[in-house]
């Protein structure tokens, strides 16, 4: 198994906590190069669905655990001008400031997202940063709280993460429960050459 591939089977093992934060802090430098290999799809996925819902393209966005900030860069060529990015990893935060995309970039806690509440986010989008792996589901939460009325959410949903009940049972929960309505759900590739696909949705916080 070659360096590259093992990044990325590796990540939906390694566990939470410190020992993800390690595990994207040692990737950081090759995550890029890793991805692109792979034929990464998701962020444009993204970017491209809160440009169907979002006319605005100045309306601050949120960009949550951004990774390297391949997202940002997706999000700056749909046409967003005003991007902030939060993630865990410190080597990540690096790679995605040397892209000049971002407004701002805020590192995130271990235990807990950032609290924006009431910072003026418009969107939050969590590309590739929600599922196996990656951030909890109760992330969903905390995104959907986050937003102040009528604002979007464009979260991915891989299919390692669709086998876990409890992601989806998170974006319909607070469907039915009124807060939110869904936009757009779009099932398409996310790692074409690992066969790997995941859903795109856009929900509306009422």
């Amino acid at each position: 198994m070659s360096e590259r591939q093992s990044n990325l089977d590796k990540v939906y093992s390694v566990g939470g906590g410190a020992a993800l934060q390690h595990h994207y802090d040692q990737w950081a430098d090759s995550y890029d190069a890793d991805l692109a290999a792979n034929d990464y799809r998701t962020p444009d996925r993204c970017a491209r669905a809160l440009t169907r819902h979002c006319a605005d393209r100045s309306v601050p966005v949120l960009d949550f655990a951004c990774g390297t900030g391949l997202s940002g860069v997706a999000l700056r060529a749909a046409g967003f001008t005003c991007i902030d990015g939060t993630d865990v990893s410190p080597g990540m935060l690096e790679q995605a400031r040397a892209k000049g995309v971002y407004r701002n970039l805020l590192p995130a806690g271990l235990d807990a997202p950032p609290d924006v509440t009431g910072a003026g986010y418009g969107a939050i989008t969590a590309i590739g940063a929600i599922g196996t792996g990656a951030a909890p589901a109760s992330c969903i939460d905390w995104a959907l709280e986050s937003l102040a009325p009528g604002g979007m959410f464009v979260v991915s949903l891989n299919d390692h993460t669709l086998e876990d009940p409890d992601y989806m049972d998170r974006v319909t929960g607070a469907t039915a429960a009124g807060k939110v309505a869904i936009l757009e759900a779009e099932h398409g590739p996310h790692l074409p050459a690992l066969g790997l696909e995941a859903r795109v949705f856009v929900l509306k916080r009422h």
